[in-house]
């Protein structure tokens, strides 16, 4: 029940009206069953919290799309090795992304002019952050898996992403999402790329399809890292 995987296009007049409902501007994040551009509103006036459960390749991309947005993205992670080539490659050798220890992002003065995008890599319990999500900063969390800390993070996030995990933990965040049963149970079958992504109000299924520029630095879509 994932997306078909078809090429895509549009009339140029018609781009504003092609939106994910999570938001109306922004990052695309992929394209929707129907093919359409899904577009994630990352940059916002409130506070804005995401979490990805799924593959480290999903927050990477995201995290270049958001910085192309004019984002500035600021990863707090530990395996930074696994960040650095993207955050060298980012901007064109501006500090767009800049790498952080866990629990060591400083203050980053986000604003409409400079909106930012924290993402947490943090493993499968991450420490509460000393920066978080406020007006122009959302923060983006992302786990491995279905974790003890998962159901907090869910409940007060504003938008949630799964890509494929187990049954058990389908069943799991199901509950815990109130997806449909046609819903939670595709989580366990989805393709590499796929996530459902889901607002207290909506949930779409979007594949995020790399350009060449982000395949040659990130390879091709994967859920394990």
């Amino acid at each position: 029940m994932g997306p078909r995987r078809d090429r895509h296009s549009a009339p140029i007049d018609q781009l504003g009206a092609l939106a994910l409902p999570v938001g109306d501007d922004g990052v695309v994040i992929g394209v929707d069953a129907e093919s359409r551009p899904a577009v994630l509103g990352i940059n916002r006036p409130s506070a804005y919290d995401v979490t990805l459960i799924g593959g480290l390749w999903t927050a990477q991309v995201l995290a270049l799309r958001a910085a192309a947005t004019g984002a500035r993205v600021a990863v707090e992670t530990g395996r930074a090795p696994a960040w650095t080539a993207l955050a060298q490659a980012a901007g064109g050798g501006q500090p767009c992304i800049t790498l952080h220890d866990v629990g060591r992002v400083p203050p980053q003065g986000a604003s409409a002019g400079s909106p930012v995008v924290v993402v947490r890599d943090c493993g499968m319990r991450p420490p509460r952050g000393r920066v978080v999500s406020a007006p122009w900063q959302s923060v983006v969390t992302l786990l491995p898996y279905l974790s003890p800390v998962a159901p907090r993070l869910l409940e007060k996030s504003s938008l949630v992403g799964v890509q494929r995990v187990s049954p058990d933990e389908a069943a799991q965040i199901g509950r815990i999402m109130g997806l449909q049963r046609a819903e939670w149970e595709a989580l366990s079958t989805l393709a590499d790329g796929v996530t459902l992504w889901c607002t207290p109000n909506d949930r779409q299924f979007v594949m995020t399809q790399a350009t060449d520029a982000e395949t040659g630095l990130l390879g091709a879509a994967r859920r394990m890292d």
